[in-house]
């Protein structure tokens, strides 16, 4: 049918623009005669197929605005639902608890947003009188509680405004939630949304701010570990923090003042995603009393902290949470920056609050915004180095796959980019960054460090993978090449090791529960020497001692230090690259003695393996995660060579 098309793509439209929808919220309809089309609960606007569209009987729809339901109001509730139920066709689909108010309304489309210019007014004091008189033809409902009382007031205002100015409404403003806007056509819907922006447009300047991402300084660093682990511990499972710092954050954040215009929730939406409370926090030294007294108090985590010199602390249960907690508080921010326009802000009321808090359906949307858990590294925060292609892209991605958070750290800028990208494809709760870094320059490592908290809040694992290789013997290998590969395969897991191990131990301060892993992707050739590879083979034994004095040294922290040691990866680029791949060096250093050919130097490696397999990226996170899971071993070189290096 054409206007589904329609009603999909002005869904995606609008659902796509941050202006208009935040979160996901918001939700659309097309009707006829018969049949209503309503977005199903749980479908974002932005990516909103047909199957995202509950369908349901309009004969059964329409008694609901002049039917006597129960004066209980929990009994109300489940006779309102239970008639919505018996009127949906796809049973599958749970409808948008809007429902009704969408058949309510005469016209053929209803799009109903949360824009942020619109509830800049809808939030303020002055709401009735400024919607009055900016748009005299709309129809402005006072804050009602969601479900049938809202229904109820709106059906019964719609017919009031049909009686008295012989025409249905095509806007209705509702206080405290966001607007409706009904046409026959989806061209007329985009000039009503056009007009009404362009006139508050004019009246309201709301500042983005610098970019979302944007980290704060060293302060960030030395606090935003130790709060994440405080929220985490005691069994509250692995939080997620996001950090953002900009001008519109500073607003709300350089005072208990200015704190007040953002300390209770403006609309339904913030509550479901954020809650109803919030900390700020002048001084970091009172966070873990402060979050104790709130757990106490509130019985849960807070979702929002506010944070002089560093700003908005979104709290999530994963990093897909803590995102759209960011993105629905900073709306707020900028609502009650533009009511300022208006007479000031004005938020829910206490009641309204309670009502939402406790409303089976906002539980509903919290328990699909909080998503499920799975996989063996969930809500942890790893860093992997040289992660952009080969070995490093292998372990990353499966780390992903078991729920992780990643940080790919890697020079190439482009493909380390296009890594990220594609590994977020894969992700359900969790998410990936690409921070560009040198593993050899300090500098760059404090950068990747901060921009991994200011992400994600805290470093659980640091796996120092990144590595090269210069094949030679003593005549051929050069100085330079001698000191390249000793500066990344040992110094730089030095440097790793050292900026990592420092935001760990603010970690395990606070939580004598929790243990941290520094895990160097270290080689057989650290097990063992390799004939005309002296200088891979001596940085990897050095490695190893390396690992065992970390080892020791952050014992009493728990800081695990463990190296994996790797067989060859046969298959990887490392080795089959036909230009600068180990096959091809290893020929040409006359490594293989009777060699003619890289397939020849490929079966002499496969032959010196019992299980004859290369290894893979897979078998190694299988190592790696041994490594994080297990909390009795620390300072070992763990060989995953396929019998071809055993222990003694």
């Amino acid at each position: 049918m054409k206007e589904i098309e329609q009603l999909i793509e002005v869904s995606r439209r609008y659902g796509a623009d941050s202006r208009f929808v935040i979160a996901g919220g918001g939700n659309t309809s097309f009707k006829t005669a018969d049949k209503l089309w309503v977005k199903a609960s749980g479908h974002a606007l932005a990516t909103i197929g047909e199957d995202g569209f509950a369908v349901l009987d309009r004969a059964k729809l329409n008694p609901m605005g002049t039917k006597a339901y129960s004066a209980d109001t929990a009994e109300r509730e489940a006779q309102v639902k239970e008639d919505l139920a018996t009127a949906c066709i796809t049973k599958d689909r749970r409808p948008s608890v809007e429902t009704s108010m969408h058949n309510a309304i005469g016209f053929a489309f209803v799009v109903h947003l949360h824009p942020t210019l619109v509830n800049a007014l809808m939030c303020s004091v002055q709401a009735e009188a400024k919607c009055k008189e900016l748009f005299p033809d709309a129809l402005y409902i006072p804050y009602c509680d969601p479900g049938y009382t809202l229904f109820k007031k709106v059906y019964d205002e719609i017919e009031a405004y049909k009686a008295s100015r012989g025409a249905e409404p095509h806007v209705i403003f509702l206080q405290n939630h966001g607007i409706f806007v009904g046409a026959d056509s989806v061209a007329e819907i985009d000039a009503i949304y056009d007009s009404i922006i362009t006139v508050l447009g004019a009246a309201i300047a709301v500042s983005e701010g610098q970019p979302a991402d944007s980290a704060p300084g060293n302060v960030m660093v030395e606090t935003i570990p130790a709060i994440r682990q405080i929220l985490s511990r005691g069994g509250r499972g692995l939080k997620t923090l996001k950090v953002t710092c900009n001008e519109l954050t500073k607003q709300f954040t350089e005072s208990s003042e200015a704190f007040k215009k953002v300390a209770a929730p403006f609309t339904p939406d913030i509550i479901v995603y954020c809650k109803s409370h919030y900390i700020w926090l002048e001084d970091t030294a009172d966070a873990e009393k402060a979050i104790e007294e709130y757990i106490n108090k509130y019985g849960h985590t807070p979702k929002v902290m506010l944070i002089k010199g560093i700003g908005l602390v979104a709290v999530g249960d994963n990093a897909k949470n803590a995102g759209i907690i960011t993105e629905v508080f900073l709306d707020a921010m900028k609502v009650a920056a533009g009511a300022q326009a208006f007479g000031g802000e004005h938020p829910m009321e206490p009641k309204w609050i309670d009502f939402i808090d406790n409303w089976e359906v906002e539980n509903y949307r919290r328990k699909v915004s909080a998503g499920a858990s799975a996989g063996r590294a969930e809500g942890k925060t790893i860093i992997v180095t040289g992660a952009a292609q080969g070995f490093g892209e292998g372990i990353a991605r499966e780390l992903v796959k078991e729920g992780a958070n990643i940080v790919v750290a890697d020079l190439n800028e482009v493909t380390g980019e296009a890594t990220a990208t594609s590994f977020n494809a894969l992700c359900k709760n969790n998410r990936v960054i690409f921070v560009k870094t040198n593993v050899a320059d300090m500098d760059s490592l404090n950068n990747l460090i901060a921009t991994t908290i200011a992400n994600f809040g805290a470093l659980d694992a640091f796996v120092s993978n990144a590595g090269v290789v210069r094949a030679g013997d003593l005549e051929a290998m050069t100085p330079e090449n001698m000191e390249f590969v000793t500066k990344i395969n040992y110094s730089a897991y030095f440097y790793c090791a050292k900026v990592a191990q420092h935001v760990m131990k603010l970690q395990t301060a606070v939580d004598p529960e929790y243990f941290a892993d520094i895990i160097q992707v270290n080689s057989k050739s650290g097990l063992e020497g390799s004939k005309a590879n002296f200088a891979y083979a001596g940085s990897k034994f050095g490695g190893i001692g390396l690992t065992q004095s970390f080892a020791l040294e952050l014992a009493p922290y728990r800081i695990k230090v463990n190296s994996i040691c790797p067989g060859n990866f046969l298959d990887g680029p490392l080795w089959s690259d036909p230009v600068k791949g180990l096959y091809v060096q290893y020929l040409n250093a006359g490594k293989v003695p009777g060699a003619k050919t890289v397939a020849d130097v490929k079966e002499y490696y496969l032959s010196k393996v019992p299980m004859h397999k290369g290894c893979n990226p897979v078998d190694v996170t299988k190592a790696i995660l041994y490594a994080m899971e297990q909390t009795g071993e620390t300072g070992q070189a763990i060989p995953v060579t396929g019998g071809q290096v055993m222990l003694n």
